[in-house]
């Protein structure tokens, strides 16, 4: 089917992954390191989306929005540029993007920071969802797990329809989950037409969508005023629209994907592809010198020029609290 309206390709790029540190750091967000293969994840989700789309989009912020030039210049891809003066979670970047849009264009929005492997199940995916955002409804992408993951949200489904969005569970719910057959992984990408997210921001989150508005009519060449911005409620499209629209319709896939949130993800990941791990299950990231692990199993040795991060694999999301210490000391070692 000829799709007449222009498809945009929206990378959101603002995060800064604090469960990365020390490898992602402020300057350099864990989307722009080039670990993988050598190229960047950013690189990586430009490139997959490339064909399917008329049109690129980056919402990004103040402190990385030149990383993203470096990636799109290299590659000669024309873009849309909106910067944000500071981070106003996925609504208000989202809201952004749609109303730089033509309301009728299709945004298939996605993070730019995720592994997306079998190009096939994918490509299926996004033109089903295309089909389903042209007849109106906002589209999320649900992917069929292959294990009781705890570091995803999830969502139950009935067919297409969604039954309800789950916050992240602790094990148990989410071997319940798995045994039930009918939750998918939360992947955070969607498609939808612009007009209808617009629509229905501004019915179930009217103080994003009218704040967001002022700050985008306000726009100097895509960017954003710090004033302005701070007035926008700083929250998820998940809590704003997914949860409480009644257009949501989902696509179940079975592509590879991980959204490389932490350090447990990344391990498994380069695990997969190749990179050196000791007959204890010991991984080194981010150097070639010669380390050894003594009486560990299961470990992370992370280093950097400037800090270094020894972990257990499982507690991979604990590394947040290391950062958000560091937060409070107003640390430079996260610039």
């Amino acid at each position: 089917m000829e799709n007449k309206h222009s498809i945009t390709h929206v990378i959101l790029t603002g995060g800064v992954g604090s469960r990365l540190w020390p490898l992602s750091r402020k300057s350099q967000p864990k989307q722009y390191l080039d670990l993988f293969e050598g190229k960047s994840l950013f690189e990586m989700t430009v490139e997959r989306n490339r064909t399917l789309v008329d049109q690129v989009m980056v919402v990004g912020n103040i402190d990385n929005c030149h990383l993203s030039r470096q990636v799109l210049e290299k590659s000669n891809t024309s873009y849309i540029d909106i910067i944000e003066s500071t981070p106003r979670n996925t609504a208000a970047a989202i809201a952004f993007a749609a109303l730089a849009s033509d309301p009728e264009d299709i945004l298939i929005v996605t993070p730019s920071d995720h592994i997306i492997d079998d190009m096939e199940q994918y490509l299926k995916a996004v033109q089903e969802a295309i089909e389903k955002a042209s007849n109106g409804f906002i589209v999320t992408f649900g992917i069929v797990p292959t294990k009781p993951e705890t570091g995803y949200g999830y969502i139950e489904r009935k067919g297409d329809d969604v039954v309800s969005f789950r916050e992240k569970p602790n094990k148990v719910t989410a071997t319940d989950f798995i045994a039930k057959g009918n939750f998918l992984w939360n992947s955070g990408m969607f498609c939808f037409k612009a007009g209808v997210f617009l629509e229905e921001l501004k019915l179930f989150a009217p103080e994003v969508y009218e704040k967001s508005k002022i700050a985008w009519d306000a726009n100097m060449d895509g960017n954003l005023d710090l004033a302005l911005s701070l007035d926008i409620p700083s929250i998820s499209i998940d809590y704003a629209v997914m949860e409480r629209s009644k257009k949501i319709k989902v696509v179940p896939s079975t592509f590879v994907w991980s959204d490389l949130g932490s350090f447990e993800s990344v391990y498994d990941y380069l695990a997969a592809t190749g990179h050196a791990v000791d007959t204890n299950g010991n991984m080194v990231i981010g150097t070639t010198n010669y380390t050894a692990f003594v009486g560990v199993k299961n470990t992370i040795f992370v280093y950097t020029e400037t800090a270094n991060l020894i972990l257990q694999k499982e507690s991979s999301q604990d590394v947040k609290n290391v950062y958000s210490a560091l937060e409070k000391q107003n640390s430079v070692l996260l610039n």
